[in-house]
């Protein structure tokens, strides 16, 4: 089991940054794969970022690469999610996941991939 807690997020102006971060309980924080999806007011679940156990493989979703870095630290149990040149479009609850598996470029971007989900933290950006 593991319990995952985002923080960071907030109200900014386009333009602006943000860093989300997620820490994460337990020893084994470095077998995980970690993940960032968020949801936007009557959207889907978006995919944004996925690392791997050691930060050698990274995923974004088209619409914030250039923009956005995933990194953990594994000896703090965290993941970040740096945000630069917010858009109002980036407006949504943001969620950072958590699997113990294998990283795969193609099913680490999918919601099902995951075991463990934090409770999101809001990132509202104005116009």
């Amino acid at each position: 089991q593991v319990q995952l807690v985002e923080s960071g997020g907030g109200l900014v102006q386009a333009g602006g940054s943000l860093r989300l971060s997620c820490a994460a309980s337990g020893r084994t924080f470095s077998t995980y794969v970690m993940g960032w999806f968020r949801q936007a007011p009557g959207k889907e679940q978006e995919f944004v970022a996925a690392i791997s156990w050691a930060g050698g493989n990274i995923d974004y979703a088209d619409s914030v690469k250039g923009r956005f870095t995933i990194s953990r630290d594994n000896a703090k149990n965290t993941v970040y999610l740096q945000m630069n040149n917010l858009k109002p479009e980036d407006t949504a609850v943001y969620y950072c996941a958590a699997a113990q598996k294998i990283y795969s470029s193609g099913r680490s971007s999918m919601p099902r991939f995951y075991d463990y989900w934090g409770q999101g933290t809001q990132v509202t950006v104005s116009s």
